[in-house]
């Protein structure tokens, strides 16, 4: 049984839901293998497969060299052999090694062999700031492997999601990268079903409806989202979309929003320059351009590297800056 058998009485966390997805998913199909740095016996940096290998022995929760470009390497293989690895990466930053083997040969597979290989590979990967750690370890690099044909993108932030999506992508037939939220790990719990479910990959979730403007996040940024929706008059309506997908991105839901409240904010974590929030926007121009009232409006990340301690708060939109925003598109 997975360690979150017992825990979810009080309810369980982001990091909590992850290993118990991944243990439900292990023990339902054997082609399920976990591996990367510290995996097994340590359990992981952020410990999100703590207990997986005494389960399931070394041979399938394995611990790698250090060397992002073999695990991924490794990985591709070992799907192209009819496996279903779940690599992970310790930190977003360390990606860059592996950069080559992700957008050039497992987001290229099913295209150069027209289908006869494809690459059930679901790489998670811990995103984003706000935890105080150095350089390398708190960027959000969504943007750039969206823009690669092949890949998905999914970006859960409560155990709920979580759990529901991890499985959708282990089970899906192409390479997802699965961006897990450092920042909300652990703070705070919700009760989830034990059993299996799934959640299907690229539909958005409307955390809450509104009819003055909507409000578009993914990530940790949606709690400061809601954070600012908190200090707002009663009067204002917004509702909130949480993405939770990235790619294939569900236009359908930011559309449908939009064209009803006529207002539109994006937040993001990441650069402003060339984020999603510019591909959102240019969705919102191009589909709702009748329908709007306001300019679409971006709050993100600064166009510079994430800084150090003092300073990442400051870097991270928070809710003053979402509602200062959200205020300023309403009064236009």
């Amino acid at each position: 049984m997975p360690r979150t058998a017992v825990m979810n009485e009080k309810g369980l966390t982001l990091v909590d839901a992850i290993n118990e997805a991944l243990a439900q998913e292990m023990e339902r199909d054997e082609r399920v293998v976990c591996l990367g740095e510290d995996v097994g016996l340590n359990g992981g940096v952020f410990r999100v497969t703590e207990g997986l290998q005494k389960l399931f022995g070394p041979d399938r929760v394995i611990d790698t060299p250090l060397s992002e470009s073999g695990i991924l390497g490794t990985s591709i293989g070992l799907a192209m052999g009819g496996l279903r690895p779940v690599p992970e990466i310790q930190f977003e930053g360390f990606l860059g090694p592996a950069y080559d083997q992700i957008v050039n040969h497992a987001a290229r597979f099913r295209t150069r062999t027209r289908g006869a290989i494809t690459i059930p590979l679901t790489i998670r990967v811990p995103v984003g700031g706000g935890i105080h750690a150095p350089e390398l370890h708190s960027d959000s690099p969504e943007a750039i492997y969206t823009h690669s044909p092949g890949i998905k993108v999914v970006m859960p932030c409560t155990p709920y999601d979580a759990k529901g999506l991890l499985v959708a992508a282990i089970r899906d037939p192409d390479p997802v990268i699965f961006f897990e939220p450092k920042r909300v790990y652990r703070s705070f719990r919700e009760r989830i079903p034990e059993e299996e479910y799934v959640i299907p990959i690229g539909q958005a979730k409307v955390v809450t409806e509104g009819t003055d403007l909507t409000l578009v996040s993914w990530g940790a940024s949606v709690f400061q989202c809601l954070e600012a929706l908190d200090g707002l008059p009663e009067d204002v309506s917004v509702e909130l979309i949480d993405l939770r997908t990235i790619n294939p991105l569900d236009r359908d839901a930011i559309v449908q929003s939009v064209r009803k409240t006529g207002r539109c904010v994006v937040v993001h974590e990441a650069v402003k320059t060339a984020g999603m929030g510019a591909e959102i926007s240019s969705i919102v121009q191009e589909s709702c351009f009748l329908h709007l009232s306001a300019p679409v409006q971006r709050v993100c990340g600064f166009d510079t590297m994430m800084p150090y301690y003092k300073l990442e708060l400051d870097y991270l939109p928070d809710a003053p800056r979402i509602r200062e925003a959200i205020e300023q598109t309403l009064a236009y």
